[in-house]
């Protein structure tokens, strides 16, 4: 029986690319892979997203603009015994020169939509973004 666990996944999006962060090896799941802005959902997802994208880029609630909220995808990873229920958004940031990455991450990435399958990225990510494009 695999334990579910909720979560956001929050892409940005600035000039027609995309944000990928690459995940650093002081969180808990999926180190050194890329993702999105992503984090638990504590509390209703589109509040979350909008807290893991200050916590994790520093940008304040005025510097973003959601564009399209996806239908949640299933991941089933029996590795770690997670069905995570991912919701994904998409944001346009203004200045993506204010991003400022925390402990969370070690890189950030801009890149065109497309070539997110050239990253090893946290599982079902391509299907996430695809859900938002």
């Amino acid at each position: 029986m695999l334990q579910e666990k909720r979560v956001v996944t929050c892409f940005m999006e600035s000039g027609g690319e995309i944000l990928i962060l690459r995940r650093s090896g002081e969180v808990g799941s999926y180190r050194g892979r890329w993702a999105g802005v992503s984090g638990y959902i504590e509390s209703s997802a589109d509040e979350q997203a909008l807290t893991e994208i200050e916590e994790e880029t520093g940008l304040g609630r005025g510097e973003m603009e959601l564009l399209k909220k996806g239908e949640p995808l299933a991941v089933e990873d029996e590795g770690l015994g997670i069905r995570w229920v991912v919701h994904p958004y998409l944001f346009r940031i203004k200045d993506r020169d204010k991003i400022r990455i925390d402990w969370e991450h070690k890189e950030a990435r801009w890149i065109k939509p497309e070539d997110i399958e050239h990253y090893q990225t946290v599982p079902k990510l391509k299907e996430a973004l695809s859900r938002v494009l």
